[in-house]
C-alpha cells in the first residue's frame, strides 16, 4: 500500500510543477458554465466552485456504464461505484447525500436544464445516457442552494452537441464478466434543424454471484430553430433496466481491526438471502422535456423549460434476519411527474456599472402509486402472499428565485440571490388508513464577492443558507416492523454554509482551484431504525469541515496532468443522540476524509494514439453511527488508450481499458447502517474492456 501511495503522490505533485520551455502545443482556458448562473460564463470570474467534465473524459476509454465513473476527478465529490446496478450509484457532495443507500438524496441532478431530481428531493442518476453527453457541470458550495431543496450539490448534464456534418455511428465493447455495450448514433445539422439519436444495451454477468443486469436506453434530441431569436429543443429519454442485486457483504465474527478485511464473506459472492429470494430489480423510465429559448433584445432573454414523464420500479428484495431466506418482499412504485421552469435574463449597466440579473419560477408535480407486498420465491417465481401497503404519495413544489450580479469596483463583483421554496407532500394509504400531510416552507439567501488581484488571479468568499427536506421514502414508515404509520413528525435539516477560495492561471499551461469550507447543519436526516422497514429521524447538529485543491498542468509532447484532493472532516456535534446512543464526535458514515484522483494522458496526434494512466486514493470509511467499524483506505491504478484512423469519410477508434491495474482488493461502496450489518460492496479485481467505433461523416 506504500508503494501505491507513493507513486500517486508523485503523480499529484508532478501538477504542481512549472517547467520552462515550452512547445506552443496548446494552452488552458477556464471552462465557460451555465449552472452556476443559469448564464454562459466564465468560471474563473465567478465566486463559487464549479467544474466542467469534458466529453473526451466522459467517453474516451470509459465504460459509460455509470456516472461516478466521469465524477471522481472533481474535488469535493464522492462518487463509488457499486458494481451491481440493481441501485444507484453513491454520489455525495461535501458530504450531503453521504446517507443514502438508493438512489441520491442532498444533491440536485439536472439534464440540459431538466430535473432528474423530483419535487420530494430524492434523485436517479441511472438515468443518465453517458453515450450522448456531451460535458457536465459539478456546482458545490452555498450557491448550489439557488436551486432549492437538497442543493448540498448541483451535477448538470449537457448532451452533446450536434455536429454541424451529418454522422452516423456504431460502438462496441466486450469485456471481463460477459460485459458488453453495443451503441448506434446518428447526429447532424440540417438547415434550422439539429438531431442527435442513441440508442444502446449494455448487458452483464457481473462479476459477483447474482449481479448479472441488462440495460436498454434511447436518447433523442431535437432542435429547431423557428426564428432567428427563438429555438426550440426537445429532448426524450427511454430506459428499460433488469438488475440482479447480491446485496452487500458481511463480516465473518467479530473483529478487532475494523477495517482490516481478513474475514469478509466470498469476495465475490451475494449473501444468502439475496440469492435464495433471487433479490433483483426491474426499472423502466420515459420522459419528454421541452426547452424554448427567445432573445426578448439585446438585453432580455427568456427560457421555458417544461418536461413530463413517468417510471416504474418493482424491487424484490429478501426479508432480513430470519433463517427462511425464501420469504421476502416486493416494493413497487409507478410514478407520473411533470414540471415547468420559467425565467427571465436581463442585463444593463447601473450607475454605469454592468450587471446580469436572472429570475424566475419554478414548479414541479410527483404522483407515486406505491405498493409493498409480502413474498415467496417458490420454482423460480416470486409469489405473493400478502398485501402491506396499498398508497398514493404525492409532493409538489413552488419556488421563486432571483439571482443576479453586479460589478461594484474595477476589480470586485458582487454576486447574491435568494429562493423561496414551498413544498407539499401528502401520504393516502386506505388499506392501513395511514394517511399523513408535510408542508416545508422556506427562504434562502446567499451572497458572494470576488476580487480580482490580478489577471490571472481572484480570490472570493460566498455565504449561504441551505435545507434538505424529508423524501416520500423517508416519510413512508415510523416502525421497523410494522407498514402503518406514516413519519409526519421528520423535520426538514437546514444549513449555514461558509466558503473561500482562489482561482489562479500560473501560466497560460498552468491552472490551480482552492476552495475551503466550513457547514453547520440541523435536524440531519439519519437512519433512527432499520429492521423490515428503515424509519429515519432527526440528529442534532453536525459539521462538515474541509478543502478542495485541483490543479491542471500541459508539458511538452502532448503531455497533460491533472489531480485533485478533498479533505473532508464530517462529524456529528455534542449531545447528538442517535437510538438513545451519544454519537457525539463521531464521523458521518459514509464520507470520506482524504480523496484523491490523479491523471498522466499522453496524446501522439500523427498516428491518432493517445493514452492515460489514472490514480484513486479512497482513505478509510466508517459504515454506522457508532463508527465501530470501517471499509479500509485503498489505492487502485486504471490504464485507457486508444487509435484512430481517418479514411475518406471513415472515421475508427480501437480503445481498451484496463482497471485496477495492479489487482487491489477493496471495498468499492458501503451500505450505511445496513440492519444486517452487511455494509460492504466489493470492487472486482483486474478486469478490461475492448471495443471499436466507427463514424460515416456525410
Amino acid at each position: 500500500m506504500m508503494m501505491k501511495k507513493t507513486t500517486l503522490s508523485v503523480m499529484v505533485a508532478a501538477c504542481f510543477v512549472s517547467t520552462g520551455a515550452m512547445a506552443d502545443e496548446g494552452k488552458l482556458l477556464a471552462p465557460v458554465v451555465v449552472t452556476a448562473t443559469r448564464v454562459e460564463q466564465d468560471s474563473f470570474d465567478l465566486p463559487m466552485s464549479i467544474d466542467r467534465v469534458e466529453k473526451k473524459d466522459i467517453q474516451d476509454g470509459q465504460p459509460r456504464i455509470t456516472l461516478s465513473e466521469s465524477l471522481v476527478r472533481i474535488p469535493g465529490i464522492t462518487a463509488q461505484n457499486r458494481y451491481q446496478y440493481s441501485s444507484d450509484p453513491q454520489i455525495s457532495s461535501r458530504g450531503f447525500g453521504a446517507r443514502s443507500s438508493f438512489g441520491v438524496r442532498g444533491i440536485r441532478l439536472y439534464v440540459d436544464g431538466i430535473p432528474l431530481t423530483m419535487p420530494d428531493g430524492s434523485g436517479t442518476p441511472g438515468n443518465v445516457d453517458l453515450g450522448s453527453i456531451g460535458g457536465i457541470e459539478v456546482m458545490r458550495g452555498p450557491f448550489s442552494a439557488m436551486y432549492g431543496n437538497s442543493s448540498g450539490g448541483v451535477i448538470q448534464v449537457f448532451t452533446d452537441t450536434p455536429p454541424a456534418t451529418p454522422e452516423i455511428g456504431v460502438d462496441y465493447y466486450a469485456g471481463s464478466f460477459g460485459t458488453e455495450r453495443k451503441e448506434v448514433r446518428a447526429a447532424g445539422t440540417k438547415s434550422n434543424v439539429d438531431y442527435m439519436i442513441s440508442i444502446s444495451e449494455l448487458t452483464s454477468d457481473g462479476f459477483r454471484n447474482q449481479s448479472a443486469s441488462d440495460k436498454k436506453q434511447a436518447t433523442v434530441r431535437l432542435g429547431v430553430k423557428l426564428a432567428d431569436d427563438t429555438k426550440l429543443t426537445t429532448l426524450i429519454n427511454w430506459i428499460d433496466q433488469y438488475a440482479q442485486d447480491p446485496g452487500g457483504l458481511k463480516r465473518v465474527g467479530t473483529s478487532t481491526n475494523p477495517g482490516a478485511f481478513s474475514g469478509v464473506i466470498n469476495w465475490t459472492g451475494a449473501n444468502k438471502g439475496a440469492v435464495d429470494a433471487n433479490a433483483r430489480s426491474y426499472k423502466g423510465n420515459t420522459q419528454i422535456g421541452f426547452n424554448l429559448e427567445k432573445t426578448i433584445d439585446t438585453n432580455n432573454t427568456l427560457n421555458l423549460i417544461t418536461y413530463a414523464g413517468q417510471r416504474t420500479s418493482d424491487g424484490y428484495i429478501a426479508a432480513p434476519a430470519i433463517p427462511v431466506y425464501t420469504t421476502g418482499r416486493l416494493s413497487q412504485i409507478a410514478r407520473d411527474f411533470y414540471g415547468v421552469d420559467l425565467r427571465m435574463t436581463n442585463k444593463g449597466q447601473l450607475l454605469s456599472k454592468p450587471y446580469l440579473l436572472t429570475y424566475g419560477v419554478n414548479a414541479g408535480y410527483m404522483e407515486d402509486a406505491r405498493k409493498d407486498f409480502s413474498t415467496n420465491y417458490v420454482g423460480g417465481a416470486s409469489i405473493i402472499t400478502s398485501t402491506n401497503r396499498n398508497e398514493i404519495q404525492k409532493a409538489s413544489n413552488f419556488d421563486q428565485y432571483a439571482q443576479g450580479t453586479y460589478s461594484v469596483a474595477e476589480r470586485w463583483d458582487l454576486h447574491a440571490g435568494v429562493r423561496h421554496s414551498s413544498i407539499k407532500m401528502n401520504i393516502n394509504d386506505p388499506l392501513n388508513s395511514n394517511n399523513g400531510k408535510m408542508d416545508y416552507d422556506k427562504t434562502i439567501p446567499v451572497a458572494g464577492i470576488i476580487f480580482k488581484a490580478l489577471p490571472t488571479l481572484n480570490f472570493y468568499a460566498n455565504f449561504g443558507k441551505g435545507f434538505e427536506a424529508p423524501t416520500l421514502i423517508e416519510s413512508t414508515y415510523s416502525s421497523t416492523s410494522s407498514a402503518s404509520g406514516t413519519n409526519t413528525s421528520l423535520k426538514p435539516s437546514t444549513s449555514t454554509n461558509i466558503e473561500l477560495g482562489s482561482k489562479w492561471m500560473v501560466s497560460d499551461r498552468t491552472r490551480v482551484n482552492f476552495a475551503a469550507f466550513d457547514i453547520s447543519t440541523k435536524n440531519e436526516i439519519v437512519i433512527s431504525g432499520a429492521g423490515t422497514y428503515t424509519v429515519y429521524g432527526n440528529a442534532g447538529k453536525t459539521s462538515r469541515t474541509g478543502a478542495e485543491i485541483s490543479a491542471e498542468h500541459l508539458l511538452p509532447g502532448n503531455v497533460s496532468l491533472y489531480a485533485a484532493y478533498t479533505l473532508l472532516d464530517a462529524k456529528y456535534g455534542s449531545g447528538t443522540l442517535i437510538n438513545a446512543v451519544d454519537v457525539s464526535g463521531k464521523k458521518l458514515p459514509g464520507t470520506y476524509k482524504s480523496q484523491i484522483y490523479a491523471e498522466a494522458a499522453w496524446r501522439y496526434q500523427p498516428i491518432g494514439f493517445s493514452t492515460a494512466i489514472e490514480g484513486r486514493y479512497n482513505s478509510k470509511v466508517y459504515v454506522n453511527d457508532i463508527n465501530n467499524d470501517a471499509a479500509p483506505s485503498y489505492v487502485i491504478f486504471n490504464l485507457r488508450g486508444s487509435l484512430q484512423q481517418t479514411r475518406g469519410n471513415w472515421r475508427v477508434t480501437e480503445y481498451a481499458r484496463i482497471e485496477n491495474l495492479l489487482n487491489e482488493r477493496y471495498i468499492s461502496s458501503v451500505k450505511v447502517n445496513d440492519s444486517q450489518s452487511r455494509f460492504f460492496e466489493s470492487a472486482p479485481g483486474r478486469n478490461y474492456i475492448v471495443g471499436v467505433k466507427a463514424n460515416y461523416v456525410f
